[in-house]
């Protein structure tokens, strides 16, 4: 009898043990749950991506470190306290057309060969062949037509899919393919207060009168239909599950404001008299009243969406409002633009440089997310990416990853959701903690940079015969060994790669595998430089050009050093009021021959020779790009012509 009550009281034991783990474990499972576990109490969420353009990592207030910013942020600020605050998230470039395909596609600039704005024009100069000494590569104007957009795919599984505000994913703003080309429902480009003032920026200010486009409202500031548009959308179609993306015009020059008020009221903060020439501010830092204006509209136009989503019920989730199902992702395209000859706009001061360079000004960006399930209030150091936002949105929304589809981001949904502060909830495509990220810019200050763990490199192609420029830069940024973000060198100012010639090489050879792994594209030589630079005299010449069919033969002359790679590029539409160029590899043979094969529909072509010394031969030759534009010409006008 005794044995058997002992047996029972084990056995009520072990029950209980079962019932309390079972307990703390369907606990523990809702605390990190994601919507897939809660979809039987929830709808489907809603998703906002709401990009702002050109707004640098100092440009709003609750980012500020060192020296506080005059500009005032107050919504964003308080959105902010509504999800996690990313202190170290960056664009995938540092220029708004890259990023924006890179976040839409899910693919590294460099593996879309989408790493600057316009693109798909042959190789050329901009300004002169005489003193420009680096070329750029061709590079694509735009995103593939058929790719499997982020839109796309939310389009496909149910979702209203809306645009607004700027698109720049293609050669021109209004060239194919647009929005609706691409995946989305809905799409609206108007720029609202953002269009220029007449006949200049200190003229033509909002006003109260009712035939007033930009009339002020009850708050004063002017009507703004990009925002207007964007709260449209939300209207409209939040009956069923949407996804928002929301491009702001705003803080892209030119640099003005319709508010007389704010322009008066910033010139009053910064202790500057109000303007009178509207054509210059030269005066250096964060003391741009114009800029000043432009950032707070932004953000009361930003703040009328958190406002309706807070403050609108849900109508497919009876006693919750919008905001209480909606993942609202907020950042900008690139660093914030500093300024240009005659005007400076902001300064992202302790990062280095800004937009159009790969430095930690250009790239580094503000990033706030907010949503159910994700922590509040949580300000993050973990390292992260616009490339990020694919695989997570997909992840929050339980939607399968398109098949085939590579994706260069990493989902970030087990960190939103669990631990915000804990970089190793991010990881790799091995599954691995991620501590890599790279960014190729071959443009303008034609770098590749990349970041391992507190370390920064930055590899520069225009540095012979530079004296401006080392070939190699090495910064550590922060120190973690104690397991915090330590700051150290964020300013990019003590260069280490002469001091830790190890590390310099290790990180080189490891970007080399990076950019060789996605066929990225690198700049070249000018062989019409005026100035010295080794090698210039072996180039290759170009002799000859037959074509019997759709095939082209080119004759060339080794001059001393050999060809290695040669390009077709080529036009569908030559002479259109779109003309884009697209590349095609040709084939180098023994006799110093190169041939190719027209693609169907070509209209215009020319051939590129790049030789063992990583000079670029055009044959035709192209004329500078400010040459072309002020001629009003196009580049088929130079080219051979595949219609005889």
């Amino acid at each position: 009898m005794c044995e058997i009550n002992l047996n029972l009281m084990h056995l009520k034991k072990h029950l209980l043990l079962i019932i309390v783990s079972s307990i703390s474990f369907i606990a523990n499972a809702q605390k990190t749950s994601s919507y897939k576990d809660l979809k039987g109490n929830r709808p489907e969420p809603n998703i906002v991506l709401l990009l702002t353009d050109d707004l640098g990592w100092q440009d709003v207030k609750v980012y500020d470190i060192d020296e506080p910013s005059p500009y005032e942020t107050p919504n964003i600020d308080a959105f902010a306290k509504k999800g996690v605050q990313f202190w170290q998230a960056y664009s995938p470039a540092p220029t708004c057309a890259p990023s924006r395909c890179a976040i839409m596609s899910g693919t590294h600039p460099a593996r879309a060969q989408k790493t600057h704005v316009v693109g798909g024009a042959p190789p050329t100069v901009y300004a002169s062949k005489d003193i420009q000494r680096v070329m750029d590569p061709w590079y694509s104007g735009r995103m593939p037509e058929n790719e499997m957009t982020l839109a796309r795919v939310l389009q496909q599984k149910g979702y209203t899919t809306g645009h607004t505000g700027k698109w720049h994913m293609a050669i021109d703003h209004f060239a194919y393919p647009q929005p609706t080309d691409q995946g989305f429902d809905v799409s609206t480009a108007n720029r609202g207060v953002t269009i220029p003032q007449k006949p200049n920026r200190l003229t033509d200010f909002a006003t109260n009168k009712k035939s007033d486009p930009y009339r002020l409202d009850e708050n004063g500031f002017p009507f703004h239909q990009n925002s207007q548009d964007a709260l449209t959308f939300i209207k409209e179609n939040k009956q069923d599950p949407f996804f928002l993306y929301f491009a702001t015009f705003l803080v892209h020059a030119p640099i003005h404001t319709r508010s007389k008020a704010l322009l008066e009221k910033y010139c009053k903060k910064l202790g500057v008299a109000f303007p009178t020439d509207p054509n210059h501010w030269d005066l250096e830092g964060q003391n741009n009243p114009y800029y000043c204006a432009m950032v707070e509209m932004m953000d009361y136009y930003v703040g009328q969406i958190f406002n309706y989503l807070e403050t609108t019920d849900d109508p497919r989730w009876p006693g919750h409002t919008l905001s209480e199902n909606t993942y609202i992702i907020f950042t900008s395209d690139n660093g914030g633009m500093e300024g240009h000859p005659g005007e400076v706009f902001t300064d992202n001061y302790p990062l280095d440089k800004g937009k159009i360079n790969a430095k930690e000004g250009g790239t580094r960006v503000p990033l706030i997310i907010a949503g159910p399930g994700i922590k509040k209030g949580i300000q993050s150091d973990v390292v992260v990416n616009g490339l990020d936002f694919y695989p997570t949105i997909l992840s929050l929304l339980d939607v399968d990853k398109p098949s085939g589809k590579l994706l260069d981001g990493d989902d970030l949904s087990t960190l939103l959701l669990k631990d915000p502060t804990n970089p190793k909830l991010v990881t790799n495509k091995s599954g691995n903690k991620r501590t890599t990220m790279m960014w190729h810019f071959p443009h303008s200050s034609y770098q590749s940079t990349l970041r391992v763990g507190d370390y920064k490199f930055i590899r520069n192609y225009d540095y012979k015969n530079n004296p401006r420029t080392t070939e190699f830069e090495l910064y550590r940024l922060y120190d973690s060994t104690q397991g915090t973000m330590n700051r150290l060198d964020i300013e990019e100012a003590n260069n280490l790669a002469t001091i830790d010639p190890k590390r310099t090489a290790e990180m080189n050879a490891q970007l080399t595998a990076m950019l060789t792994e996605m066929n990225a594209s690198y700049p070249s030589y000018n062989p019409n430089y005026k100035g010295n630079i080794e090698h210039k005299e072996t180039v290759p010449t170009v002799i000859s050009e037959t074509k019997k069919k759709k095939k082209v033969t080119f004759m060339y002359r080794e001059n001393g050093a050999k060809v290695v790679k040669a390009n077709l590029i080529y036009t569908t539409n030559g002479g259109n009021k779109y003309e884009e160029w697209f590349k095609t590899d040709a084939k180098i043979h023994a006799d110093a021959t190169v041939t190719a094969i027209l693609p169907k529909g070509t209209t215009h072509y020319i051939i590129n020779l790049i030789d063992e010394n990583n000079f670029l031969v055009s044959y035709p030759e192209m004329p500078a790009i400010r040459d072309l534009r002020k001629e009003k010409k196009k580049y088929s006008g130079f080219a051979l012509s595949a219609i005889h």
